[in-house]
């Protein structure tokens, strides 16, 4: 029987495209999405208002579907790493919402992580723009300054 550490090992060897950290990220990105998901709801409202993408209530308590991973995931870089999310993603072989796609069918295929019926590989792909999603998100307050 093979262990799950030898087959994270041979996964590298025969995938070398991510780093081991990139599928431990993965694996805190999702309890991070379990444990904080109308952080992720809110976030997906701010975000998109196209009902399209819009983040829906878990069907079942310990379920992600692709795009609320791919939220958390940005949610979770952001919040771990700050200003140096996507340089830090980068370094791990993570350049795109469908690279977190790959790194969970990977596991899947492993059996170190589990899909339903209707997850798909596609649920991954295009989810946000890489190159704008873990930008800072700034908002201008107006004040006023009572004169004297």
């Amino acid at each position: 029987m093979i262990t799950p550490l030898q087959a994270i090992r041979d996964l590298l060897v025969e995938d070398p495209r991510f780093r081991i950290e990139a599928y431990q990220f993965i694996r805190e990105s999702l309890h991070f999405a379990q444990e904080n998901f109308d952080l992720l709801a809110k976030a997906a409202v701010k975000s998109d208002t196209s009902a399209e993408t819009s983040i829906e209530p878990l069907p079942e308590p310990t379920h992600v579907t692709g795009q609320q991973l791919c939220e958390a995931c940005r949610l979770y870089a952001i919040d771990q790493y700050g200003y140096l999310a996507k340089m830090v993603l980068s370094n791990w072989g993570i350049h795109s919402t469908s690279d977190f796609g790959e790194l969970v069918y990977n596991l899947i295929r492993i059996e170190q992580m589990r899909k339903s019926e209707s997850d798909r590989r596609e649920d991954f792909d295009d989810v946000y723009d890489f190159e704008n999603a873990f930008e800072p998100d700034f908002e201008i307050v107006e004040s006023k300054v009572d004169s004297i």
